[in-house]
């Protein structure tokens, strides 16, 4: 018994640092754009910022922990009446988180697979240092993958449902947006009947795959 309490802290302890990198700079990038755009809104609330504080959803942070692919933050505040292009520009700040958990997965990756070549040969440096750092890379991997593969689903509130609706033609994007208050209920849903498991994760694992 506590083999696994300590097992589970171990995890919690690794997986902390990936899912705050990873939702701060997903929701940095969100209001970024935006600000990028013309609207202020993120900058005025204070979330251009890299404290985690800001961004953290305490949902979201648990279903991180439960699943350790998917998760989500508390969304970054967008007034899309400040674009130029409402639409179309509301597309670009949505595209902007699930772009750069992406790049966070990659360059993750990247450093993973350098520690692991890395020639050191004391056991020390290698136990207390190298394998958790490369753990948490690894898991880093994993959780910028799931939070950018998660978040492209068309269901509001997530981003997919705001790129879809800038893909799609105004009438048809207006009759969607009306689903966006029962978007929460709909994501539960999804999650509590395993749709996710079936559509979402094997993407999640192909991608991790694929970069590990």
């Amino acid at each position: 018994m506590e083999a696994d309490i300590l097992g589970i802290l171990r995890q919690i302890i690794l997986m902390a640092l990936p899912i705050l990198a990873a939702v701060t700079f997903h929701e940095l990038a969100h209001g970024y754009v935006a600000y990028r755009l013309g609207d202020p809104t993120a900058k005025l609330a204070g979330r251009l910022t890299i404290n985690p504080i800001k961004h953290l959803d305490p949902v979201g942070t648990l279903v991180f922990l439960f699943t350790r692919m998917i998760g989500w933050a508390k969304p970054v505040p967008v007034n899309p009446y400040n674009f130029r292009n409402p639409r179309k520009d509301m597309m670009w700040v949505s595209i902007a988180g699930p772009a750069t958990n992406m790049v966070l997965a990659v360059v993750s990756a990247i450093l993973y697979k350098v520690i692991v070549i890395l020639p050191v040969t004391s056991p020390m440096i290698v136990g207390k240092v190298l394998v958790p750092v490369a753990m948490m890379l690894r898991l880093s991997v994993m959780l910028n993958i799931g939070l950018a593969v998660f978040n492209t689903i068309p269901v509001p509130p997530l981003d997919g449902s705001k790129i879809l609706m800038g893909l799609l033609p105004p009438e048809k994007a207006m009759a969607y947006s009306r689903i966006e208050p029962y978007g929460f209920f709909i994501l539960i849903a999804l999650i509590l009947f395993r749709v996710t498991d079936y559509l979402i994760f094997p993407v999640i694992v192909f991608l991790h795959n694929l970069l590990i």
